[in-house]
């Protein structure tokens, strides 16, 4: 099957990445109008739900992108001087090029 992706953000790589993984005799073609390493905004966030789900999905790529993540249980809420601490959400963080680096690095592998 050929397969056309318009868009090499994150989402269309790691869609680009799991139809590879789907088939390997898929063609899969990314169409994306900025260079490697343009990108807009400065950071994704995950929840642990949506980890294991990518842990799922590709074992592969959910490693190279946690070995980069900053990770956090807590949320902190400043109001009028005070603090509020809501504790045990686990949430992952990761800058955009980095997790656009690696999935880019993925679907070349691939």
């Amino acid at each position: 099957m050929k397969v056309v992706c318009v868009g090499g953000g994150p989402a269309g790589l790691y869609f680009s990445i799991l139809m590879k993984l789907a088939d390997r005799n898929h063609k899969v073609m990314v169409l994306e109008r900025n260079r490697p390493g343009d990108t807009y905004g400065f950071g994704v966030v995950f929840s642990d739900a949506t980890l294991k789900e990518l842990a799922a999905a590709d074992r592969h790529t959910y490693l190279e992108i946690t070995r980069a993540f900053y990770q956090w249980d807590d949320i902190d809420i400043h109001y009028h001087g005070e603090r509020l601490t809501s504790s045990g959400h686990g949430f992952s963080g990761i800058s955009r090029t980095v997790l656009l680096k690696i999935l880019e690095d993925r679907c070349a592998d691939l």
